[in-house]
């Protein structure tokens, strides 16, 4: 049977479950990187699972969603919604192309969808908070860097990127650790017949 293309909108019932889960397990990672303290977010496993099984419109549409959720209650949320998004879009398509297929590669796919978050988000950082991330070990590094080199962009792009790229990394690995541990007809209800042996 032939593949199905990454960027069909497959929303069937179980895309349409997937994704309210994919917010409550976003919930779930920021509330617990909240109460640890960590220094980072953690909330965007759920997104990251949602890619992986429905693809990058999935992904996507699940980035979203969970931003205008957020958004309720904490405004800020609203706007990065396109960040969400296009970590959704960038996992999907890793994924398909089979850059999620081992652990080691999962690294490498987090460092990338760190990257993709990066460039998304300091602009907007710069546009709406006048640079910071509100993570207090990125936000220290931007007033570092901002002092020795008076660059809003440079110290905007390092606050994001320290935090964003070990927080993807954690984030990757651990939604690829989720989607290990599926039954393969929970998995087969998503990939429509994909090649799935490959991921093991």
């Amino acid at each position: 049977m032939k593949k199905q293309s990454m960027w069909s909108l497959r929303l069937s019932t179980a895309a349409l479950v997937l994704i309210p889960v994919a917010v409550g397990v976003n919930y779930i990672g920021k509330l617990l990187a909240a109460l640890l303290k960590l220094p980072l977010w953690l909330d965007s496993i759920g997104t990251v699972l949602a890619a992986m099984l429905g693809g990058p419109i999935v992904g996507a549409l699940a980035g979203a969603i969970n931003n205008i959720i957020y958004g309720f209650t904490d405004p800020v949320s609203f706007v990065y919604a396109i960040t969400s998004m296009a970590i959704g879009v960038a996992v999907g398509i890793l994924f398909y192309k089979g850059f999620i297929s081992n652990w080691g590669k999962a690294v490498v796919a987090g460092v990338i969808i760190g990257l993709v978050a990066t460039i998304v988000s300091t602009p907007i950082n710069i546009g709406f908070w006048g640079g910071q991330t509100g993570n207090v070990w990125g936000d220290a590094l931007f007033t570092f860097v901002l002092a020795k080199t008076d660059s809003t962009w440079l110290a905007s792009l390092l606050d994001e990127i320290v935090v964003d790229i070990p927080d993807k990394i954690v984030v990757v690995l651990v939604s690829y650790g989720i989607f290990k541990g599926l039954p393969q007809n929970v998995v087969q209800l998503y990939t429509n017949n994909q090649k799935i042996e490959t991921l093991d």
